[in-house]
């Protein structure tokens, strides 16, 4: 049989399949069956060897620019983005992410670890005379020292933009740098984690025992809770992927990393958010001139509302 013969018995299956596509654009809301979606499919398969075979034998033109639209057309069809749905993301949002979350145990590691060091290094801090120099350095407590040696009296609104993009930059690099020594087997991920909780622990120790306290105070608070958690996240996450490393499930490490990316992805979004925050408030509210109360409230109104999202929400319940 000739090719040209060979197409032009395969007219009926082209119109049937230019139905199907009219049929599919104008379900928008209804998601076609699945038997439809297998002929479909069969369909856009055998019109794609159509086409290459008018393509190779030069029929004409216009059937090859029929066949053109008619793939084109049911590509677009068959591998069209999904419409927005509320309903979905809301549960993704509020349900799926916070349970996961809540679930993760490289999350409850790095909690711990992270707020342990910081509590226990902010302790030693305060009570243990040379200790911040020691794990800080001389030149850095002395320049902390200086930095909140003045009131803080506001920042021009021009400036605060400006700084809200040195916020995210400089925030963002230190959570980079906890999920990316994280992919080292975990193990430099901990150990990234510990010291820098180690060095913020020693600031907010030392500060809290020298007469600039209530300046750095006055600053710290409100953005503390989100950047803070932020970290958090950043460190379960590279952890996360690093363990996966070594504990395969009997995948290749390749696949088994793979898979860990997909799981860790909530985490590292969170986190995401959280710096984003995070480097508004340290931007526009930390530097005001605004009251106390009103920046101790910003950041209980932050802890409250972590604790609803990552406990309230992210506790298992029987659907």
């Amino acid at each position: 049989m000739k090719v040209s013969d060979l197409l032009k018995s395969r007219q009926a299956n082209w119109e049937e399949l230019e139905r199907l596509c009219s049929r599919i654009e104008g379900s928008v809301r209804r998601k076609p069956d699945a038997a439809t979606l297998a002929r479909f499919s069969s369909l856009y398969r055998s019109a794609c060897a159509d086409l290459a075979l008018a393509d190779a034998y030069q029929l004409p033109p216009a059937t090859i620019h029929y066949l053109h639209r008619l793939v084109g057309r049911a590509h677009n069809q068959l591998y069209r983005s999904r419409r927005f749905n509320v309903s979905t993301w809301t549960r993704q949002l509020l349900v799926d992410v916070p349970r996961r979350l809540f679930s993760d145990n490289c999350l409850r590691l790095a909690f711990c670890i992270f707020w342990g060091i910081f509590l226990l290094s902010g302790f030693m801090a305060y009570t243990v005379p040379g200790y911040s120099e020691r794990v800080m350095g001389k030149m850095w407590t002395m320049q902390l020292e200086e930095m909140y040696s003045e009131p803080i009296q506001g920042r021009n609104p021009g400036a605060s933009s400006g700084m809200a993009g040195f916020y995210i930059r400089h925030n963002t690099s230190i959570g980079l740098q906890c999920f990316a020594f994280g992919l080292l087997f975990g193990v430099a991920g901990l150990f990234v984690t510990a010291t820098n909780a180690a060095l913020l622990g020693a600031s907010f120790g030392h500060m809290a025992a020298v007469p600039q306290w209530e300046n750095f105070r006055d600053f710290v608070t409100a953005h503390a809770p989100f950047e803070l958690t932020a970290i958090v996240l950043s460190a379960a996450a590279g952890m996360k992927l690093g363990f996966s490393l070594i504990d395969t499930r009997g995948l290749a490490r390749t696949a088994s990393l793979r898979r860990t990316a997909v799981e860790a992805m909530p985490t590292m979004g969170a986190a995401m958010v959280m710096f984003l925050l995070a480097a508004l408030i340290e931007a526009f509210l930390s530097p005001s001139a605004a009251p106390y109360w009103v920046k101790t409230s910003v950041a209980v109104l932050s802890s409250a509302l972590l604790v609803v999202y990552f406990v309230v929400l992210g506790y298992p319940q029987e659907d």
